[in-house]
């Protein structure tokens, strides 16, 4: 007679199973967000029920996309994750990354607008803390460089207008976007946003490097403080 944890054992087979089916039959759209993490949790940790602990991930951040874009530490702070199961996670985050940002990588960033903000939306949008990045172009606005130039509270992060000009100058950047998100999850500018970018404006004007826009990403959307005609 087969014990009790030979059958526990043979039923979670079973599930594994079905679920690889209807993934390779039917494609990622027939499987429920809990169900993708667990599977992906599977393949890092087997041998383990990960249902309960995708469940509890995504209960945890609030949604898959939040739960990608946690932060290492945080992940590992949670019951049932270890180093290889949050490296499957981040692993999977840095590959949806790379694939959405090779149009603003291969063209003109004003020629793949939307590839940039889906690229933007799916790094910040759901992060804890707020992120500002400096996209730094060449005078055919071809991407040199995508950097973070700072990183804050909840609230506020730093950004310096003579550390974003000076290294505009160092990599021969012609024109900047500056990008940076509210983890508040509203995406609408701030005064301090504004006369912040203003202040960078004016100071690469008298260098000839052009600002082309202020992008603030929330969990709401985006907002472009050029279509906004603010600057």
């Amino acid at each position: 007679m087969a014990s009790s944890q030979d059958k526990d054992e043979n039923y979670g087979e079973g599930h594994r199973e079905r679920l690889r089916e209807r993934l390779l039959d039917k494609g990622g759209d027939a499987l429920l967000d809990h169900e993708l993490l667990e599977y992906l949790l599977m393949l890092a940790i087997p041998r383990i029920d990960t249902k309960p602990t995708a469940k509890q991930l995504i209960a945890h951040y609030g949604n898959l996309s939040s739960v990608f874009a946690a932060d290492t530490y945080s992940l590992l702070n949670q019951k049932g994750i270890g180093e290889k199961a949050a490296s499957a996670i981040k692993i999977v985050q840095a590959l949806a990354l790379r694939m959405v940002s090779e149009p603003i990588r291969e063209q003109p960033i004003l020629s793949s607008w939307q590839a940039l903000l889906d690229y933007l939306r799916l790094d910040m949008a759901h992060l804890t803390i707020e992120r500002i990045r400096v996209l730094y172009l060449n005078s055919k606005n071809m991407l040199i460089r995508d950097e973070i130039a700072g990183e804050g509270s909840i609230d506020q992060a730093p950004i310096y207008t003579r550390e974003i000009i000076r290294r505009s100058i160092d990599i021969g950047a012609a024109a900047i976007i500056l990008v940076h998100n509210h983890p508040s999850g509203d995406s609408a500018p701030s005064r301090q946003d504004i006369s912040m970018t203003r202040e960078i404006i004016e100071a690469g004007k008298r260098l000839g490097i052009s600002v082309h826009d202020h992008i603030i990403i929330g969990k709401d959307g985006f907002s472009s403080m050029r279509s906004a005609g603010l600057i």
